[in-house]
């Protein structure tokens, strides 16, 4: 049973964050051809991959933004990537986030607090496609990625890689965007809907 406490999420103004940068971080595949044969070649040495990603959430003008981050010019991303085998997914998580936000110097480390898993997506074969549930006739699936919601503290400091951007965006923008988002991240506006957002206005936290 899940605490009722779990649905309210505090979401702090993107003004009191502080954001730097750290040493790029090289995507390990070329093109979407390359990542789909190491996943295959992964497939047969470990089994399923299972890969989690956290939902960051800033305000500004009292309105829900998504922190993602850019590739390139048109390819965005949340932050997470692939599991260990074996490895825990909320430890797992936390050491992605780590990788891929978290400043050099251990002190400067944030403390992700991981809340409630919103979402699970399969991939059923090794294609691009992903379903927000597991086809019946597939009994090996591929991939399976899980969406976790991160609770942010009050301030916090995040390092970028140079050679990423990270983006704040409205929920209203990702809305039934696949076309620009694709389709994990175009339906986080609904995977949200359920939760409250208690909105830390600058007047409050100032206070």
């Amino acid at each position: 049973m899940v605490a009722p406490s779990s649905s309210v999420v505090n979401v702090y103004p993107l003004s009191s964050y502080t954001f730097g940068t750290k040493e790029p971080k090289m995507e390990k595949d070329t093109s979407v051809a390359d990542r789909l044969a190491r996943m295959k070649v992964n497939y047969f040495k470990e089994g399923m991959r299972t890969s989690v990603e956290g939902i960051l959430l800033v305000q500004e003008h009292n309105h829900p933004h998504i922190l993602l981050l850019q590739i390139g010019n048109t390819f965005c991303k949340l932050p997470g990537g692939r599991l260990k085998p074996g490895e825990n997914e909320i430890e797992g998580l936390k050491r992605k986030l780590s990788s891929k936000l978290g400043a050099d110097s251990a002190s400067l480390q944030p403390n992700w607090q991981i809340g409630e898993c919103v979402a699970n997506w399969w991939r059923p074969n090794f294609e691009t496609v992903l379903y927000p549930y597991c086809p019946p006739h597939i009994t090996k699936p591929k991939e399976c990625k899980k969406i976790f919601i991160v609770h942010l503290p009050e301030r916090d400091f995040f390092a970028v890689p140079r050679n990423l951007k990270l983006l704040a965006v409205p929920l209203f923008e990702l809305y039934d965007n696949v076309q620009r988002y694709g389709p994990v991240i175009s339906t986080i506006p609904q995977q949200l809907s359920r939760f409250h957002f208690n909105m830390i206005t600058p007047m409050k936290y100032e206070q």
